[in-house]
């Protein structure tokens, strides 16, 4: 018999235990075909204002899941080669070498991928159109998207899956290589011992997780961020990794223990189903500490790409909230822009031109704004009237009231924005042809003129703006140089680029003038937002899959070790109703601490890291527990799931 020919039969004989393996690869190759197949869709291509950054992003996506997909079948490619060991033992026994097995399994690594290039390529390709509608939908676009199998995403989705192969088959040469044969009789035969836990460490890792609680949840505007950042973050590191490998080594471990000493013990089920677990702690503390950290960065992955999605929609409005801007050139220049808006397909919903005085900080601009090195170096004051007039004109509810030497410094993007209570305001002083100092009775998150942009480089700098009162601008008029603006209001803001190219190619004739476009930033962040959360997702659904075939695995491996132990129960006339109640309480303590340590380790970091910098958004913290809710109700598929296997597998016949 040819090696060949025992690979074909290894394959029909093991098909059970090749299903999820195989179900995996399958699932690889529709995510990779797809990714692909998005870069090479011309409908898609079509639509998009940002083709090349499109395409880099999937490419860059597609590397991504291709790599964690590598690390997801290793792991099940390990998991199988621990259980066939007994059968390897047979054929070393037999004569074959390891180089021999290798290659056998290379065989049937290629046989598995080869179905599921396959399959995986005709479901993606079916799917493709779905996934298409569903990115343009995200970006808001209206294309339609038709049926497409591109021959370069099925030509690189099969080199990367026979490179995968290849990877695959070294794997497997050198766990072989590694095993003795006296190791392979008695590969399932492990004696575990329970793990000696003490109280105190027990308290310590509670005392991890609270200390990393206590200093994430003191917020980036403490102390411990502010002026020791750096230690405050290994700090947490230490707290949640340290913290959770030792909730379950020592603090579960104490909890059996404390369960075993009750003088209730005897009584019921529960020594049952605890002795069990005592000495599976020392086995399972990695797989746990991993289910736990892994649940946490999920959610956290979902819930920032959904925020940072939700976000942009307002965020590119509140960065450059006119729809174009810029300063004022020569008369004839500012007609000919006029004119040029005019006969574009965008209706003027208003004009207005606005004047300003130009003046130098003398106090640190630190006070006045967050981050100033994205400020230009110069102020604009801009009267009270003026402000208050064009913020009517967009409909916000931002209009400011001063008087005497009052000003409020507009700090769009600031994370921590205040309004200062009398005797509370800070003092700046500006200098024009003298210095001036203000009263600082506010510094807003919001912008006047927002950021210059450009159609090709988006964001660049974003002018430093102070409102003062009419009466303080009407005083330093005269000693200071003006700075004049035109403001146009458009109908159909969002799909201006082309408007936009042309009239800043008039305005950048001049140079260093100001310019300001909501059109040359929309496009590019609603597209690279919606990409990046259609990316996620992906990742996500790998990462949940990944996650729950390492949960199946582990309760393979343990129902199929404790099966001895079972038949031993049903000996002595424990029922199956008794039996499955003992299973649900197991395995209840093995899925519910990761859950509660995982969605307390996502709650924290979004809660303290991201909502609370994004305040001025509704509707998101409904949102960040909605994917949380989401995310339990697929863990309770786990956990129902494998109680079933459970019972399954130790009701089998040895």
């Amino acid at each position: 018999m040819s090696l060949l020919d025992l690979t074909i039969r290894n394959v029909k004989r093991n098909f059970r235990l090749y299903t999820i393996y195989l179900f995996s690869m399958i699932t690889g190759v529709i995510i990779q075909f797809t990714f692909s197949s998005l870069m090479y869709n011309e409908d898609i291509m079509e639509a998009l204002q940002n083709r090349d950054n499109f395409q880099t992003g999937v490419a860059i996506a597609s590397v991504v899941v291709f790599i964690f997909i590598i690390f997801f079948i290793l792991y099940a490619n390990s998991f199988f080669m621990r259980q066939r060991k007994k059968e390897f033992g047979m054929y070393l026994l037999y004569g074959l070498s390891e180089r021999q097995i290798t290659v056998m399994v290379f065989y049937e690594t290629l046989f598995i991928s080869a179905i599921s290039l396959v399959t995986g390529v005709l479901l993606g390709g079916l799917l493709s159109k779905l996934f298409g509608m569903l990115l343009m939908n995200l970006m808001q676009y209206d294309q339609v998207i038709s049926l497409s199998f591109p021959v370069e995403a099925m030509l690189s989705t099969a080199g990367l899956f026979f490179l995968l192969a290849l990877i695959i088959s070294v794997q497997s040469y050198i766990m072989v290589n590694r095993v003795q044969l006296t190791e392979l009789f008695h590969a399932k035969q492990r004696s575990e011992k329970p793990v000696r836990v003490s109280a105190v460490m027990a308290i310590f890792s509670l005392l991890l997780l609270g200390m990393a609680f206590a200093l994430i949840s003191s917020g980036k505007g403490s102390a411990f961020w502010q002026d020791y950042a750096t230690w405050s973050m290994i700090a947490v590191t230490i707290g949640i990794i340290g913290g959770t490998y030792l909730f379950f080594r020592q603090f579960a471990g104490w909890l059996l223990q404390a369960l075993s000493r009750h003088k209730s013990y005897h009584e019921g089920n529960t020594v049952l189903w605890t002795s069990s677990l005592r000495f599976q702690i020392r086995g399972n503390t990695l797989n746990l500490t991993f289910i736990s950290l892994f649940s946490a960065a999920i959610m956290m992955l979902m819930c920032f790409m959904t925020i940072n999605y939700k976000v942009q929609f307002d965020a590119v409005g509140r960065n450059l909230p006119n729809h174009i801007a810029f300063q004022s050139l020569e008369q004839a220049t500012n007609a000919k822009i006029d004119d040029l808006i005019k006969s574009s397909k965008h209706e003027i919903t208003f004009h207005l031109t606005h004047e300003g005085l130009v003046a130098s900080p003398v106090t640190d601009m630190h006070m006045a704004v967050d981050n100033p090195e994205y400020y230009t170096s110069d102020i604009l004051l801009v009267s009270q009237r003026t402000y208050n007039e064009l913020i009517a004109k967009r409909g916000h509810k931002q209009s400011v009231k001063l008087q005497g030497n009052e000003a409020v410094t507009l700090s769009q993007g600031s994370d921590f924005p205040k309004r200062y209570a009398p005797g509370e305001q800070s003092s700046f002083t500006v200098r024009t042809d003298s210095e001036t100092t203000f009263k600082l009775t506010e510094k807003k998150d919001y912008a006047y003129l927002g950021w210059a942009s450009d159609p090709e480089d988006s964001m660049i700098k974003k002018p430093a703006v102070f409102v003062i009162s009419d009466a303080a601008y009407q005083d330093l008029s005269g000693h200071a140089d003006t700075k004049s603006f035109e403001i146009y209001g458009i109908g159909d803001a969002r799909n201006a680029e082309e408007l936009s190219k042309q009239v800043h190619a008039i305005v950048t004739q001049t140079p260093g003038a100001y310019y300001s476009s909501f059109a040359d930033v929309y496009s590019k962040q609603i597209e690279g937002s919606s990409l990046m959360l259609f990316a996620s997702g992906f990742l996500a659904l790998i990462a949940i899959f990944a996650l729950a075939s390492v949960i199946y695995f582990k309760q393979l491996r343990e129902a199929t070790d404790e099966r001895q132990q079972y038949s031993i129960l049903r000996k002595i006339g424990v029922d199956n109703r008794q039996m499955k109640n003992v299973i649900r309480k197991q395995l209840l303590f093995v899925f519910f601490p990761p859950l509660v340590l995982g969605v307390l380790h996502s709650w924290f970091i979004i809660k303290y890291y991201i909502l609370d910098s994004v305040q001025g958004f509704p509707g998101l913290t409904g949102m960040v527990w909605g994917i949380m809710g989401v995310y339990f109700l697929i863990y309770l598929l786990f956990y129902v799931s494998s109680t079933n296997i459970y019972y399954k597998i130790v009701n089998e016949n040895d």
